[in-house]
């Protein structure tokens, strides 16, 4: 059962960060995958300052914004390769 809410988790900061760095979704398997790398981002990302998410709220919150990291490093890099 916890497998299906991390995976939803996941799916939800995905596509949250995908509205805060693109403006619109990148489709449903993208926002997935995107969601849990920046749930484990996020997580390592926190780890060295202390406070643990609690709660679904605070795990949220971890992904988004290591979801948001990792689609920001991505534009940094495609966009060097671009020129």
């Amino acid at each position: 059962m916890y497998f299906v809410w991390y995976l939803l988790l996941g799916l939800a900061s995905g596509w949250i960060a995908n509205l805060i760095v693109k403006g619109d979704g990148s489709g449903l398997i993208i926002n997935l995958i995107v969601g849990l790398v920046g749930g484990v981002l996020g997580g390592w990302l926190f780890s060295p300052v202390g406070p643990a998410p609690i709660g679904s709220l605070g795990s949220l919150a971890t992904s988004v914004i290591g979801a948001v990291a990792l689609l920001w490093i991505a534009a940094v890099i495609t966009r060097k390769k671009i020129r």
